[in-house]
C-alpha cells in the first residue's frame, strides 16, 4: 500500500470534515438559486378595435364585357409538348427547414463517451462564489485548523479572478489543493545529512507527541539505508520510554545508550556522543523527556542538553527535530514558538496526523514559520513515518482522491 494511500485512507476526519462541509455549503448555494420565484402576472389581452366603416363613394360604372380572343390554331398542332416533364416527387427538404426535428439516433455507449459522462456529469451542483460563500468557506478552514490568518489568505487566493463564477466542489477541492501545496512545497525537506561524524539529532516535543516512535522509525530508516545509528535515551525520568527504544533498537539492531533512571540527561548525552566517535557512527539521536512549553524549570533542563553537548562539537546539534502531535491543533503553534527560542529547532515531524479532524495545522505552521517539514506519521508501523509530499497531503487533506 503507498502511503498516500494511507494517508488518504487515515486522515479520515480532516478530508471528511472538509469534503461534507464543501459539499453543504455548494448545495445550499444552489438550491437557493435554482429555487422558482413567484410566477410573473399575465398582461391583460387589449379588446380588439372595431373596424371603421368605409364612406359611401360614387357609384361604380359597369363597363361591357370585352369579346375573347382567339389564338391562331397552327395546321399541324401538336397534341402533347415536345419535351416530357418529369413528375418530380416528393421534395427532400433537411430537417432543419421543415418545421420538425429529426428523431436523434442511440447513443451508442462506447468507452470515451462513458469516460466523458464520468468526467464531465451533468447534474453537478454548482454555486456562485460570492461574499457569502467566500465567508463560509473561510469558517470551514478555520474549523479544519488551519488558523484564521492561514484560512483569510487560501480563500482570497482561491477567490482571485473568480468571483461570480458558478464553481463545483470537485472544482472547489482542486483549488483548495493547489492553495495548500503552493503553501507546504517550500517546506517539504528531507532531513539534512552532514559529513559531520556523529551528525547529532537532538528530538524534542511535549509529553506523548510522539518522540521516541518517531527516534526508532527514523533509526530503523537511517540504517536500512545504510547509515551506523547510535540511540541515546535522553528520557532519564521514565522507564517505559527507555524500554520502547530498546525494543526499536533490538528491532532495527542499533545501539541504545540508557541511564540509571534519574540521572542527569545531560551527562547522558555528552557520554553519548563520546561512545559515538568512538564507533564511528554516522548518526546519533538523542531522545528527551517531554516537557510543557510552559514548564520554565523543564525548558531550563532542556537549554542544558544543548549547552552541554556543544562543549564536545559547537556545531551540534546539527538537527534539532520538534515532533508535534496532530490533534493538538493551534496549540502546535506555541509549541513551535517555545521550543525554538530554547533549542534551535531546525525542523518538525507532525505525527497522529490519522486521528484528527485537525490536519489543517500543518498549514498554518508551514504558512506561518516556514520550518521544514521533514516526516509526517499517519499510524504505529516503520512505514506509517514517511517523507513530506505537499502534493499528496494537499489532496488528503481536502479529499480528492488519488
Amino acid at each position: 500500500m503507498s502511503f498516500f494511500k494511507k494517508l488518504k485512507d487515515r486522515l479520515l476526519k480532516s478530508s471528511s470534515k472538509i469534503e461534507e462541509g464543501l459539499e453543504a455549503l455548494v448545495a445550499d448555494g444552489a438550491g437557493e438559486e435554482n429555487q422558482p420565484g413567484p410566477a410573473p402576472e399575465p398582461e391583460p389581452t387589449p379588446a380588439p378595435e372595431p373596424a371603421p366603416r368605409p364612406e359611401p363613394g360614387p357609384a361604380p360604372v359597369e363597363l361591357p364585357d370585352p369579346e375573347p380572343e382567339l389564338p391562331e390554331v397552327p395546321d399541324e398542332a401538336p397534341a402533347v409538348p415536345p419535351f416530357e416533364m418529369p413528375d418530380p416527387g416528393p421534395a427532400e427538404i433537411p430537417f432543419e427547414t421543415m418545421g420538425v426535428s429529426a428523431a436523434p439516433l442511440p447513443e451508442k455507449p462506447g468507452f470515451l463517451g462513458r469516460l466523458l459522462r464520468r468526467a464531465t456529469p451533468a447534474t453537478e451542483p454548482r454555486r456562485v462564489l460570492d461574499d457569502a460563500m467566500l465567508e463560509s468557506l473561510e469558517e470551514l478552514l478555520i474549523q479544519a485548523d488551519m488558523g484564521v490568518d492561514t484560512a483569510l489568505r487560501v480563500a482570497a487566493n482561491l477567490a482571485e479572478g473568480r468571483m461570480g463564477r458558478k464553481l463545483s466542489v470537485p472544482e472547489i477541492k482542486g483549488l483548495l489543493a493547489g492553495e495548500v501545496a503552493r503553501i507546504m512545497g517550500p517546506v517539504a525537506k528531507p532531513l539534512p545529512l552532514y559529513k559531520t561524524k556523529p551528525q547529532v539529532v537532538l528530538v524534542v516535543g511535549v509529553n506523548g507527541s510522539g518522540k521516541t516512535t518517531t527516534i526508532g522509525k527514523l533509526a530503523s530508516q537511517f540504517r536500512a539505508a545504510g547509515k551506523k545509528v547510535v540511540i541515546a535515551a535522553g528520557d532519564t525520568f521514565r522507564a517505559a520510554a527507555v524500554e520502547q527504544l530498546q525494543v526499536w533498537g533490538d528491532r532495527a539492531g542499533v545501539p541504545v545508550m540508557t541511564a540509571p533512571e534519574g540521572s542527569d540527561p545531560a551527562s547522558l548525552a555528552y557520554d553519548a556522543m563520546t561512545r559515538a566517535q568512538e564507533e564511528g557512527a554516522d548518526l546519533l539521536m538523542i531522545d528527551t523527556a517531554g516537557r510543557l512549553q510552559n514548564r520554565q524549570d523543564l525548558m531550563e533542563e532542556l537549554a542544558k542538553i544543548v549547552r552541554v553537548i556543544r562543549k564536545k562539537d559547537p556545531e551540534a546539534p546539527h538537527n534539532t527535530l520538534l515532533v508535534l502531535d496532530a490533534t493538538t491543533g493551534q496549540n502546535a503553534l506555541s509549541q513551535v514558538e517555545i521550543f525554538r527560542k530554547i533549542a534551535d529547532v531546525s525542523g518538525l515531524v507532525m505525527t497522529k496526523l490519522d486521528g484528527t479532524a485537525k490536519g489543517g495545522v500543518l498549514v498554518a505552521l508551514a504558512d506561518k514559520f516556514g520550518l521544514p517539514i521533514h516526516a509526517i506519521g499517519v499510524g504505529e508501523k516503520i512505514d506509517d513515518l514517511a517523507p513530506f509530499d505537499p502534493e499528496d497531503f494537499a489532496k488528503a487533506l481536502v479529499g480528492i482522491e488519488a
